[in-house]
Parts: structure tokens; C-alpha cells; sequence
């Protein structure tokens, strides 16, 4: 969420912002909105204080005089009730937008209207050459009897599918290489609820934005995890940290669910579908080093790909393609060799103080005589599914699955045949 404050003074900072992802968004009139607002509330300050002289003058005053007064007291009764229903409106009609009003770009994020506009910054490891045409990972899913989409789809419909055998095994070894690793770097392993409150998915600007694509339980207010960083950024949800404590590092491993609206799943392969395992990091930082911090965490979640040697490239989304509540985003893709293109196993983004004015999260010290709200980062550290997927592709095999090395002391086995 964006300071209104920063929207009253400087308006043009955020038109040029929404310009430069490329939005039309009715910034003035959320602006109206606010501005009567607060007219209002001004308004319903001023009665009020009026209703509290006259209140005090009560016990003053003779027999005739207080009955006057009580009728004048009635009357400023009757029209502070109407300004507080009005004044309710209009912050539910402000707040509405305010809360749809995404992140401002960072100044290093380059202008784009789409994918095409994003830049790659590095490409790392070579491509294999097959002396074959190398299989989709579908097909070595079935052909290997690891991947069952037919029971999956038996079990909860289109969209979800089921591993076994060997297939399992590699998913389960995967999130346990991955936490392993992240914790060698640093950071603290949490194992979370995979259900969040309404008010901790709006922390993250999951709610209202994205409730479509969302799955929630009928009788509560609970959400299904899109991805575990609602819940690392809302371990400290309304709280004020001290400046030594940070930065705070947190790796998590949770299924994540997605109604994937408006989009096809995956009739055929593992890409999209509805409920995949993640290993998600997350870091709280002070602003002044939150994008030395984000470039760490890419690196952090490309050592990933690196010990596998599966080779990936690594993008700068431009302002067209940014996340709602992101200020600068890098993806990492790695090779889909039966596609002959990259496929994102990761976006890693710094929020900024966005999620922090949501979740309300600040920190103190560091040379500060207020509290300040803290920078939030997140990033898939990784996705375990499509990670899976380019590991199948890129080790298969005329016969056989080889496993990466780093891999074998989890999987106990080297290779699917």
C-alpha cells in the first residue's frame, strides 16, 4: 500500500508511475475521494467538539435554557450520525482504490509493455546437445511410471496431478536440497500453517487484488497459501523490530494452491496446475540495503539451479511486466529442452515499505528518532513442479533418468529407469 500522504503532496510522482506500467487507473478520483474525506471528517470533528461545549454547559444553565439545549444537542446528534455514515463511505470508497493502487517502479526498472521489454542479464551453463529429440517431462512422467495425471485428475479434477514411485521420492528430495541449502545461507527454516487469514493475505496484497485466483475455505475467513511469503512476511505482522535484528531471513517449503483464473492449466505436464510444492524465501530489511539484499537473494536462489547444472538465464522484468505489490523483479528461467525455451522457476522481488504498510511492520534504530516501516523481499527459492520438470528434461536419457549428483544423498538412488 502506498503512504496517502505521498499521494496528497505529490500526485505526479504517482501518475508518472502508473504511466510507466502502463495503467489506467482513476487516480483522481481516488483523490476526490480522499479529499472529501477528510472535508467531512473535519466537519463531523468540528460537531462533535460543538456537541461536547454545549454538553458541558448543561449543569450551567436554568430550566428553559436546558431544554433548548437539549433540543440543540439532539439536532447535532442527528447530523453527526449522518457525517459519520458519510464519512464511512467515503473511506471505504478511498480505500477501495488506495488499495488497488500497485507499487511505484523502481528508477532501475527499465520501461516495457510486456515480456518482450524485460532484459536478460546473464545466461549461466550450457545447453546439453542431444543426439536424440529429447522427450517433455509429461512424457517421461508417464513413460516412466513416476508422474499419474489420470489419478490425479480422478482425485480433484483438472488441474492436479499425482507423483509416485521414484517421482515422489525426487520431489520430496528436491524441497529437502533446497531447505538444506538455503539454511547453510542463512536462513531460519519455518514450517507454517498452509491456511492465512483474510487480513494477513491483504498484508501481502494478495487480498483484494487477487481473491479470483485464490481458494478459501466456506465457514471461515481462511485462505489457501498461494505462496508461503503471506505467511513469512506475516510472522511479524503489526510489530515493531529493532534495527540490530535485522535482516531477517526466512525459508519455508509449503504446497501452494492457485485457481489460476483466466489462464489454462496444464491439460497435459506439471506447469500449471492448481496445487504445486514451493521453497519460498523471504527477507525483512532496513530500506537502505533492501537492494543490495534483493540481489543477494537472487543469488541465493540460483545456487539452486547451479549444483543441479541445469542451465538458466536470469531477467529483469520491466515496468509493464512487474508484480502488483513489486518495486523491481528479477525471474530466473531455466532450459525446457522439448520446448527449446526458458521456463520461470523463480521471481525475486523487493516490495519496498508496500507489504509493510499493509502488514504494518516497522523497525526501530539505526540512527532513527521514529519508528519506520521495514522492506519486505520475497523469491521462489525454488519452484519444486517446474524444477522437477527441467531436471527430467535435461538428464533424461534414451533408457533412463540420470540424477544430478548433489541430488543422490536425498533421492538414495541414481537414476529412474
Amino acid at each position: 500500500m502506498l503512504d496517502i500522504n505521498l499521494i496528497r503532496k505529490n500526485p505526479s510522482i504517482i501518475e508518472a508511475s502508473l504511466k510507466k506500467r502502463n495503467l489506467d487507473f482513476p487516480l483522481n478520483e481516488l483523490i476526490e475521494a480522499d479529499n472529501l474525506y477528510r472535508k467531512r471528517l473535519k466537519e463531523l470533528e468540528v460537531k462533535r467538539h460543538e456537541k461536547n461545549e454545549l454538553t458541558e454547559k448543561y449543569p450551567q444553565v436554568s430550566q428553559s435554557e436546558k431544554e433548548l439545549l437539549v433540543l440543540k444537542v439532539n439536532e447535532i446528534e442527528n447530523q453527526i450520525k449522518s457525517l459519520e455514515e458519510e464519512v464511512e463511505k467515503l473511506k471505504e470508497k478511498r480505500d477501495y482504490l488506495l488499495f488497488r493502487l500497485p507499487n511505484i517502479p523502481h528508477e532501475s526498472v527499465p520501461y516495457g509493455k510486456g515480456d518482450e521489454d524485460n532484459i536478460t542479464v546473464r545466461e549461466v551453463g550450457e545447453k546439453r546437445e542431444f543426439n536424440f529429440k529429447p522427450k517433455a517431462h509429461y512424457e517421461l512422467g508417464e513413460s516412466f511410471d513416476i508422474i499419474d495425471f489420470e489419478r490425479g485428475v480422478k482425485l480433484a479434477g483438472s488441474g492436479f496431478y499425482t507423483l509416485k514411485g521414484k517421482g515422489a521420492a525426487l520431489e520430496r528430495a528436491l524441497i529437502n536440497f533446497m531447505l538444506d541449502l538455503h539454511k547453510s545461507r542463512g536462513y531460519t527454516e519455518i514450517f507454517p500453517p498452509i491456511l492465512i487469514t483474510g487480513k494477513g493475505a491483504f498484508g501481502t496484497g494478495h487480498l483484494p487484488k487477487f481473491e479470483e485466483d485464490m481458494y478459501r475455505t466456506s465457514k471461515e475467513d481462511l485462505w489457501l497459501l498461494p505462496t508461503a511469503e503471506l505467511a513469512l512476511v506475516n510472522l511479524h505482522a503489526n510489530e515493531t523490530l529493532n534495527y540490530k535484528q535485522l535482516p531477517l531471513k526466512y525459508v519455508a517449503y509449503t504446497p501452494c494452491f492457485r485457481r489460476e483464473a483466466g489462464r489454462h492449466v496444464d491439460l497435459k505436464g506439471i506447469l500449471r496446475v492448481h496445487q504445486f510444492n514451493k521453497v519460498e524465501l523471504v527477507k525483512i530489511t532496513a530500506p537502505e540495503t533492501s537492494f543490495q539484499e534483493l540481489e543477494m537473494l537472487v543469488n541465493d536462489a540460483e545456487e539452486v539451479l547451479k549444483l543441479l547444472k541445469i542451465p538458466y538465464r536470469v531477467r529483469l522484468l520491466c515496468t509493464g511486466d512487474l508484480g502488483f505489490a513489486s518495486a523491481k523483479t528479477y525471474d530466473i528461467e531455466a532450459w525446457l529442452p522439448s520446448q527449446n525455451r526458458y521456463l520461470e522457476v523463480s521471481s525475486c522481488s523487493n516490495c519496498t515499505d508496500f507489504q509493510a504498510r499493509r502488514a504494518n511492520i516497522k523497525f526501530v534504530g539505526g540512527g532513527r528518532k521514529e519508528s519506520q516501516y521495514v522492506h519486505t523481499l520475497n523469491g521462489s527459492g525454488l519452484a519444486i513442479g517446474r524444477t522437477m520438470a527441467v531436471l527430467l528434461e535435461n538428464y533424461q536419457e534414451k533408457d533412463k533418468i540420470i540424477i544430478p549428483e548433489i541430488l543422490r544423498p536425498y533421492t538414495k538412488f541414481d537414476a529412474i529407469e
